[in-house]
Order: structure tokens, then sequence, then C-alpha cells
């Protein structure tokens, strides 16, 4: 008992008994130390060694293929689990931009629709057999069918003035096609703001929604909007030759209001961008490109260019399309029957311009409504060309230059349209392009103008007054007494503070109050060989 008790004490290394004797550590030469006390296993003994002598070399073998197999599977997880979503992203993407061309309508061409529509709570994208708001135009068949995909092979550039009916006729044809495989967003001048427009007539989010940088991958850098854009047309080209053998037909992009790009290097870029797409999907039968455009400008820059587009011209509406139109309307609407009479003077104030018929076919008076947009039309016209005459300041010449040019123009217009002897006041006169800028001495102004609405440039580039209601306003102005003479006025004081400009005033001041100066030359020797005098010659008077 007292042996086992001793063995017992002396494995940890202490004697416990007898008690009254301290605890000494056992080592080798203690008088109570044994060999066969000794742990079997190897306890006590220095790290790293064993009693067989290799056993230690297999644990650290152990422990490293054991760490590496444990990393091994965690990057394989990590990078199985990436590689996954990165094939799932991509694919969703895809699915998101097909939906996009699904039957069926976004939240934006719902609104257009809607607004569009007669406002009277008919749902937009039903059928509405034979609106009396409604003119059936013969462009509208063309358009049609561009939207519907029977058209094939060609871009288009829809031009005419603001408010002919360009937006209405191609979400007319949207309702018709339900949608499907037509996608529509608004131009803006700003290509972040385009940018965004275009993500979202496609349902694309241009990676903003993408967290692979979760599994180490990186997504896709921050860039400019054009590549963006660019990003996005990519995607689209991938939907379209999957949705090409699937409907046989191509889809169709509408880009509504181009002449919104800016015309600086920016817009430049963006709008070279969208046409060198536009020529490879035409080509390829992938996509139709439809733009529609009320300045001339942007047809001047894409014909450049341009091997596949054709440019559809939206004119105003004919006289008797428009006089039965106001007729129906009047009688459907308002109970009225309309006299044969005040139709033809309604249709010689405003002309075939479907923004101002809608809104005469509205008023309760149809000739106030029209000598309201007269009214209007010519106080536009004032506010933005009229001239000053000669009492103008110089610090307005850059504006008045533009005015002049602007007046000038509208009274070649007045004058030819004397000279042809043209009775019917809606049959606007029309110069060339050329002619125009020769009118004016001026280059780049007919832009400006077209810009902000007070001339007209059509598809064939003839120049001519925006409207009916601005060439009666064109011819009122023109026709008061003295405007020649104001107009004359205002050009000879821009030609004398262009001369003032152009001229510098020396001032010898040394010479005032009888002071003159003496030149002296000398020759290389340092000789003086002659001396000039410069003074003030005195008058007669003096």
């Amino acid at each position: 008992m007292r042996a086992q008790a001793l063995r017992r004490s002396a494995r940890y290394g202490y004697l416990r008994y007898p008690r009254h004797i301290p605890r000494y550590r056992l080592f080798p030469g203690h008088p109570f130390y044994r060999e066969d006390l000794e742990e079997p296993n190897g306890h006590g003994k220095s790290k790293g060694s064993s009693s067989d002598g290799g056993g230690g070399g297999d644990d650290w073998k152990s422990k490293l293929l054991e760490s590496s197999i444990t990393t091994l599977a965690s990057v394989a997880i990590l990078g199985g689990v990436g590689f996954a979503y990165q094939r799932y992203y991509k694919a969703q993407v895809l699915s998101k931009i097909e939906n996009a061309f699904d039957e069926g309508f976004s939240s934006l061409e719902r609104a257009a629709l809607a607004r569009h529509s007669d406002g009277k709570g008919i749902d937009p994208t039903k059928e509405i057999p034979e609106a009396a708001w409604w003119i059936q135009r013969d462009e509208q068949r063309m358009i049609d069918d561009i939207l519907a995909g029977r058209t094939q092979g060609h871009y288009y550039l829809i031009t005419g003035e603001k408010g002919t009916g360009k937006t209405s006729m191609l979400l007319e044809g949207m309702r018709k096609a339900n949608g499907e495989g037509v996608a529509l967003l608004e131009a803006h001048g700003d290509p972040e703001i385009f940018r965004v427009r275009l993500g979202k007539a496609l349902d694309f989010e241009f990676h903003e929604d993408y967290i692979g940088s979760l599994f180490s991958f990186k997504g896709p850098r921050d860039t400019t909007a054009l590549l963006d854009i660019e990003r996005a047309f990519n995607k689209l080209e991938k939907v379209a030759l999957t949705r090409k053998e699937k409907a046989k037909k191509p889809l169709v992009l509408v880009i509504n209001g181009i002449h919104l790009l800016r015309d600086d290097e920016d817009g430049k870029d963006l709008l070279e961008l969208i046409q060198q797409r536009a020529e490879l999907w035409s080509a390829s039968e992938l996509i139709t490109l439809v733009l529609s455009s009320d300045d001339y400008w942007i047809s001047e820059r894409l014909i450049n260019q341009a091997t596949r587009m054709q440019v559809l011209n939206i004119p105003d509406v004919p006289r008797d399309v428009a006089v039965n139109a106001l007729k129906n309307f009047r009688y459907r609407f308002k109970d009225e029957e309309v006299s044969a009479s005040i139709l033809d003077q309604v249709y010689n104030s405003i002309g075939g311009r479907l923004r101002f018929l809608n809104q005469v076919a509205r008023a309760p008076n149809m000739l106030e409504a029209c000598e309201h947009i007269y009214k209007k039309e010519k106080i536009w016209l004032l506010n933005q060309c009229w001239i000053l005459g000669e009492e103008m300041d110089d610090d307005v010449m850059d504006q008045q230059k533009f005015c002049a040019a602007a007046m000038v123009l509208a009274s070649a217009l007045v004058d030819q349209e004397g000279e042809e002897g043209v009775t019917d006041p809606t049959k606007l006169p029309a110069v060339e392009v050329h002619k125009a800028r020769q009118i004016m001495t001026r280059a780049d102004f007919l832009q400006q103008m077209d810009h902000i609405n007070i001339i007209a440039i059509d598809s064939n580039a003839m120049v001519r007054a925006d409207s009916v209601p601005m060439q009666n306003a064109f011819r009122e102005i023109c026709k008061q007494p003295g405007f020649k003479e104001h107009l004359e006025a205002t050009n000879d004081r821009i030609s004398a503070i262009e001369s003032l400009e152009r001229t510098r005033e020396l001032v010898l001041k040394d010479l005032v109050g009888n002071g003159e100066y003496q030149l002296a030359v000398r020759n290389g020797k340092g000789y003086e060989t002659e001396t000039i005098s410069m003074r003030v010659k005195p008058t007669e008077e003096s």
C-alpha cells in the first residue's frame, strides 16, 4: 500500500508521504528517484522528444496536411459559389432585358399613352374604335409596320415641327402592337440622365445591383455614361440574337426627342455611338432604331454617315382632313354644328398643326382660341427676336445680331409671299437653307432659330416659318409702318459698334501744349547725322 502511494505521488513529481517531509521535485540522484516510476508515454520529457525517437515528426506533418485541405476546400467553395453567382447574374440581366420587350407596357409607356389619350379615363392600352380625337394619317401605316417589326433592314428618323403628332403616332403604333418587341425612352441632353432612362427602358441596372465583390469578383469599373450606354447596347444585342431565332422579327427601340441632345462634344459622341449601332443593327436585322426629332441639325449630322437611314417627314394635316376632324369633334362632344365658313377661318388662322387644332377643338369659342394662339406666337417672336433700333447699348450687340438676322429673314419671307402672289395663307413661303444663310449673312443662326421654333427646316432643307400663326406674325410685324427704317437703323448701329471695336485710338499726351519729340539718327560710328522733330501742327483758328 505504501509502495503504491509512493508511486502515485512520484508520478506527478512530488512525494506526498510521509506528510512531514517537504515536497521535492524528483530528479536523477534523488533518494526516492526510481526509473520505474516514469510515465510510460513520456510525460515530463522535453517538447519534441519521443520514446521511440520518430513520433514527433509525424505530428506536424498531419497538422500541415489538415490545414492545407481546409484552406483548399474553403477556396474551392468560395470560388464555386462566386462562379455560380456570376453565371446566375448574367443570365438574370439578359432575362430582365428580354422581359422589357415582352407583350405589355412599362410604367413610363403607360403614362405616355394615357397622356396622349383623350383624357376621359379610357384605358389607353385598349382599342378605341373611331375615336373622335384621333386623326388618321397616311404616315401612320408606315409607322405601324415599323413598330410591329414588319419593316426591316433600315433605321428611321422621324422629323417634323413641334406639335405635328410624331409622338402620338409612335404611341399609337405601340398600342396597336401591344408593346411587344418595342421599348421607348425619352432623350435628354445630359448623358448621365440619358443613361438612366435607357436603363429604365431596357430594365438594365448597369451592374449597380452586383454583389460579386463578396466573392472577391471585381465588377465593372466605374466609367463614364457613354461606356455604360455601350455596355447596355451590348446586352441588348445578345437579347436580340436570342429573340430573333424565336420571333423571326427584330426588336424596336424608340428614342423620342433626340434633338434634345446638346450640340457639344458629349452630344456628338453620343449621337455617333447611336448611329453606329443603328447601322450595324439594321444591316443584321436585329434591332430597328427609331429616332424622332424637331430640329434639322440632327438630320444634318446623321446624313453625313448614313447608309441605311430613312427620313420620314411629318407635315401639317391637310385642309380637308383637319376641317372634317374639327367638325366631327364639335358635333360629338359639343353637340354643335359648325358652318363651313367658320371652319375655313379657323384653318386659315392656325393651319393644320395638331396641337393648335386640339386647343381650338376643345375651346368654347374657336375663333377666340385662334386669336389667342396667334397672339402667343407673336409675343414669343417679339420676346426672342425684336430689334432695339439705333439707341441700343453696345452690351447687347451680340444678341441684337441674332435678332436683326431673324427679322431680315422674316422680311424676306414676307416679301417672297407677295412676289409669288400666294392667296392661301396656309401655303407658307420657303427658301433653301443656303439662300437663307445668304439673306442673313450668317450661317450659324439658323440652328438657333429652328431650336426656339421661329423657323422650321424640313427634310428637304427648305426654310419656312414654324407655323401658320408664326407666318401671320411675320406678316403683321414686317408690314408695320416704319419697320424697314427701324431694321436699317439697327443694322447701322451694329455696324457702327463693330467699327468702334475694330478701331484703336493712340493719344500722344506729350505733344499737348506745344510739346515735341526729337529723334536723333546716328551712324555706326556714333556720330549724329540727322535730327527729326515732331510736334502738333497748329490749326488756322489757333
